[in-house]
């Protein structure tokens, strides 16, 4: 069975910092994609970043480049996004998701397993 956990949201002033984990059990780890979502309310999810299986290259939404940072340890089973300089507009739910490619982009319907969420909130 696939479990998919996320961790470490919470309030956070502006330009403060938050670390996301997400472990994800029940998978062959280093074959999958991994990448974090995010939803605020009244808008539609958009994916923040991607850290794909294989060369562990990396992709992010233009609104977070330079302030955030995805990685993983395949034999930890676990993935993170290092959050700096937080901006009121990264207020969201954020979910894990996993997709099992390999050396290819994952299209939408990739993503097999996701998490519950976790919400960061920044806020003054």
């Amino acid at each position: 069975q696939v479990q998919v956990v996320e961790s470490g949201g919470g309030l956070v002033q502006p330009g403060g910092s938050l670390r996301l984990s997400c472990v994800v059990s029940g998978i062959t780890f280093e074959y999958y994609t991994l990448g974090w979502f995010r939803q605020a309310p009244g808008k539609e999810r958009e994916e923040v970043a991607l850290i794909r299986s294989g060369d562990s290259s990396t992709r992010y939404v233009d609104s977070v480049k330079g302030r955030f940072t995805i990685s993983r340890d395949n034999a930890m089973e676990t993935m993170w996004l290092q959050m700096d300089g937080l901006k009121v507009e990264d207020t969201a739910i954020y979910y894990c998701a996993a997709a099992p490619v390999w050396y290819r982009e994952p299209t939408t319907s990739d993503w097999k397993h996701w998490g519950r969420g976790t919400q960061v909130t920044v806020s003054s």
